[in-house]
């Protein structure tokens, strides 16, 4: 036995009384990562949906400017999302200046901007493929700014959280229309002008078919799109039966290219509309009963304008029960307070 099998190779220390300071930039690092939104996940079926609702856009743009006959400038689209999204960039920039916290598209390299865009590149091709400006490019970029713009102005306090309550590429093309009259809504041969008879078709039963996987199921809007469908359908019988409208007439939209964007892509968007398939079927049907009460009073451009006030109506609806809430919640301790 030597010397030094008597003593420990190692010791143990005592915890000591204080803790070691942190370095500031470490302590920054730290507090921002704790603070960084989550990780949008690829399997969450929000995201699915956003990513082949943006997909299905793309194609349908590449498409319209090259096989179907878009009249716009084929650079437009690249000038609406320059302005779109860089508009988003901004918001997200200003918003995290405001909460003191990391901007929303930050701490996830290109996926977090990735993800963080989609709905804004959704809104931007919409709002530019809906709307006819002739050659006047400066109504689309006012309606891309409106409609993305208005999701950091117009929120509500739904279920606990502060969200945006108006469609946005809607609310876009509905202001731009109340501005401006020259401006007008794309023509119906603007799907189809330059592709052969034998192919028309072909546009609706694609686009029904892609519409109807994609509301099944990622969206889970087939509740929303059975009310509004139902609705115009008896809308449109009303005004038949009520006020001599010519029952075809009535009925007609709902063979056109235009309808079935509207009714797969528009009314069924995801950040404004119910989740519960109750309240879906209730919101769709909403939007066919002012359809068709703007029809009898010679609105244009209805469907547009009818989504749009049914929009702003869940949006004061949210407001006023959040109102109400506080109005409870103020009373309750008064009461219950001894006399």
């Amino acid at each position: 036995m030597t010397a030094t099998d008597s003593v420990p190779t190692t010791s143990t220390l005592s915890p000591p009384g204080w803790e070691a300071p942190v370095p500031p930039v470490l302590q920054a690092v730290a507090n921002q990562r704790a603070n960084r939104p989550p990780r949008v996940d690829g399997r969450d079926p929000r995201y699915l949906a956003l990513r082949n609702f943006a997909i299905s856009m793309s194609v349908f743009n590449i498409l319209g400017y090259t096989v179907l006959g878009f009249e716009q400038p084929w650079a437009w689209p690249f000038f609406a999302l320059s302005i779109g999204l860089g508009l988003e960039m901004m918001i997200g920039l200003i918003t995290a200046w405001a909460t003191r916290s990391m901007p929303a598209f930050a701490g996830y390299g290109a996926w977090g901007v990735y993800t963080y865009l989609l709905p804004a590149y959704i809104t931007t091709l919409a709002v530019n493929m809906l709307l006819y400006a002739n050659d006047q490019f400066w109504p689309i970029a006012l309606a891309v700014v409106i409609g993305v713009g208005q999701k950091a102005v117009l929120i509500a306090p739904i279920k606990g959280r502060w969200r945006h309550f108006m469609n946005p590429s809607n609310f876009g093309i509905a202001a731009t229309l109340v501005l401006f009259s020259w401006v007008n809504i794309a023509p119906p041969y603007h799907f189809t002008e330059h592709v052969p008879d034998v192919f028309r078709i072909m546009i609706p039963v694609v686009l029904l078919t892609a519409g109807t996987v994609l509301n099944a199921v990622l969206t889970k809007k087939v509740p929303l799109i059975l009310g509004w469908l139902g609705a115009f359908v008896i809308q449109a019988l009303l005004r038949w039966w009520g006020w001599d409208v010519a029952l075809y007439a009535a009925l007609l939209p709902m063979t056109g290219v235009a309808f079935l964007l509207f009714t797969n892509y528009m009314v069924t968007d995801p950040g404004t509309t119910p989740t519960r398939p109750r309240d879906q079927f209730m919101f769709g049907m909403s939007v066919g009963v002012v359809y068709g009460v703007l029809m009898l009073f010679n609105v244009v451009y209805t469907l547009f304008f009818a989504t749009a006030l049914v929009c702003l109506g869940r949006g004061a609806m949210w407001w006023l029960k959040w109102a109400r809430e506080r109005r409870r919640a103020a009373v309750a301790p008064a009461a219950s307070q001894p006399a």
